[in-house]
C-alpha cells in the first residue's frame, strides 16, 4: 500500500539527505534491508497510532534542531565507580577519552571495525533484533538507525564481568545529529553491567540490541543528559533465553523531547525482564514519552514495567506499554505500572496501558494513575516545620522511589537518589 503523501515527503527528504556508510558484505546487506524497512514504513508522523501523543517532526526533520550545550560543575554521574569507561562526543568515538577495551571475561570492539570484516559474531544480531520488534507495531526510526549509524559498540560476554561499562555520551556541537548503534551478546551464564550517561547530541538517534543467553544476566542504568534543548530517540531490542534476566532502569531530567522505546521477546522459559524509568520534567517545552513492549512467548516468564514522571510548569508525560501473552505462555506473570505526578494545573500526563492474552494461566495486571501532591501528608510535613519547597521534594522523591528500587545495584540506586534529591533542590 502506498505511503501518504506527506509521510512519503518526509522520509523521501530524510533518506536523500544521508549515505549508506560503507562495509563488508553483511554489514551493506544488513543495512540495505533496513533501509528497505524505512522506505515501506515511512517515518513517523503524528497520525501515526503510537505517535499521537508526541510530534516526531523534529526526530525526522533533514536537519537536527540546534541545543545549547548545558554547562555544569558537578562531577558525571557514575564518576566514583569503578568501571570501563568509554566516550562518544557527538556520536564519535574518543579513544584518548576512552579507557582501554580489555577487560576480563568480554570482548568490545568498535562497531565500524566489526563491521569491516567479512565473519564476525556480530552478523547474527546486528539489525536482526531491530527487525523483530517491527512487528506488531512499526517503529521506523529504528530501523533508519540500523541502516545509517556509523559508530557504537560490540560487546560480547563470555564471563561474569567484575566491574561495569559505561558508556559516556559527550554533546559539545550545538548542531550535532548523532546516530549510535550499540550490540551486546551476553553468552550463556554470563553477566555483565551497562550504564550510559551524557546528552550525546542536540539530537541523538541510538539503538541497543542485547541478547541474553541462558541462564545470563544484563543489568542495564543510565542516566540521560541533563542538556535543556537536546532531543533524542532510543531503542532498546532484546531476545530473553531460557532462566536469563534482563533488568533495565532510565532517569531522565530536562530536554525538549526524549522518546524511550523499549521491544523485548521472552522466548526462554523462566526469564525474567523488568525495564523502569523516572523522569522529572519541567517547562511547557518539555516531554518524555516511554514506549515499552514486552513479549511472552514461554512459560513461567515473569516482566515488570514500572514508570514514574513527576511533571511541573505545563511538562507532558507519556506512557504507551503492552504486554503481549502468546498462546502457551503459561505461567505467565506480568505487571504494569505507570503514574504521574503534576506539580501544577497545566502538566499533562498521558497513558496508554495494554494486555493481550493468549493463554489461559496467567497472572497478568496494569494500572496508571495520574494526581497531585497528596495534601494530607504535605500539611503534616509543613505543620512540623519542614518549609514548602523541602517537604515538596521529600514526596516527589517518595513517589519516585518505586522506580529506583528496580534498580539492582544499591550502590548506583543511592547514587541516583543522591543526584534527584540534589537536581531538586536546585529547582526549587
Amino acid at each position: 500500500m502506498a505511503l501518504p503523501k506527506i509521510k512519503a515527503d518526509a522520509t523521501d527528504a530524510r533518506l536523500a539527505a544521508l549515505t549508506l556508510p560503507d562495509g563488508a558484505g553483511w554489514a551493506t546487506e544488513a543495512r540495505k534491508s533496513a533501509l528497505s524497512r524505512v522506505s515501506a514504513m515511512g517515518l513517523p508522523i503524528k497520525r501515526d497510532e503510537y505517535w499521537r501523543y508526541t510530534d516526531p517532526t523534529s526526530l525526522t526533520s533533514i536537519d537536527a534542531p540546534e541545543a545549547a550545550v548545558f554547562e555544569s560543575d558537578e562531577a558525571p554521574v557514575f564518576n566514583d565507580l569503578d568501571r570501563l569507561k568509554i566516550v562518544f562526543v557527538d556520536g564519535v568515538f574518543d579513544a584518548e577519552a576512552s579507557d582501554d577495551l580489555s577487560l576480563n571475561g568480554v570482548e568490545i570492539e568498535r562497531l565500524s571495525d566489526a563491521m569491516g570484516r567479512d565473519i564476525h559474531w556480530a552478523k547474527d544480531l546486528y539489525g536482526v533484533l531491530e527487525t523483530r520488534g517491527q512487528t506488531p507495531v512499526q517503529r521506523p526510526l529504528a530501523a533508519l538507525n540500523t541502516a545509517f549509524a556509523t559508530d557504537g559498540i560490540v560487546i560480547r560476554v563470555t564471563k561474569q564481568v567484575s566491574k561495569p561499562i559505561n558508556l559516556i555520551y559527550l554533546h559539545k556541537d550545538v548542531s550535532s545529529d548523532a546516530i549510535l548503534h550499540h550490540v551486546v551478546k551476553v553468552e550463556e551464564g554470563a553477566s555483565v553491567t551497562l550504564l550510559e550517561n551524557g546528552p550525546a547530541a542536540a539530537r541523538f538517534n541510538k539503538v541497543l540490541e542485547v541478547e541474553v543467553a541462558d541462564k545470563a544476566s544484563f543489568h542495564h542504568v543510565r542516566a540521560q543528559g541533563r542538556d535543556h534543548e537536546r532531543r533524542a530517540v532510543t531503542g532498546i531490542f532484546t531476545r530473553l533465553g531460557t532462566e536469563s534476566a534482563f533488568k533495565s532502569f532510565t532517569l531522565t531530567v530536562n530536554g525538549v523531547l526524549t522518546r524511550n522505546e523499549t521491544v523485548i521477546e521472552l522466548t526462554g522459559d523462566d526469564a525474567i525482564a523488568h525495564v523502569a524509568g523516572a523522569c522529572v520534567g519541567d517547562g511547557r517545552d518539555f516531554l518524555h514519552d516511554d514506549t515499552v513492549f514486552i513479549t511472552h512467548d514461554a512459560e513461567r516468564c515473569e516482566s515488570r514495567q514500572v514508570f514514574k514522571k513527576v511533571l511541573h510548569n505545563g511538562a507532558t508525560g507519556v506512557f504507551q506499554g503492552k504486554i503481549l501473552v502468546k498462546e502457551g505462555a503459561q505461567k505467565t506473570d506480568g505487571y504494569q505500572i505507570s503514574q504521574g505526578l503534576l506539580l501544577d494545573d497545566d502538566s499533562n500526563f498521558l497513558a496508554k496501558p495494554e494486555l493481550e492474552i493468549y493463554a489461559d494461566d496467567v497472572a497478568c495486571s496494569h494500572g496508571s494513575t495520574c494526581g497531585a501532591l497528596d495534601d494530607t501528608a504535605l500539611y503534616y510535613l509543613r505543620s512540623r516545620g519542614v518549609p514548602k519547597g523541602e517537604a515538596t521534594d521529600m514526596l516527589t522523591l517518595a513517589f519516585l522511589a518505586e522506580a529506583l528500587q528496580e534498580i539492582e545495584n544499591e550502590e548506583i540506586a543511592d547514587e541516583l537518589g543522591q543526584r534527584l534529591e540534589q537536581w531538586l533542590g536546585r529547582r526549587r
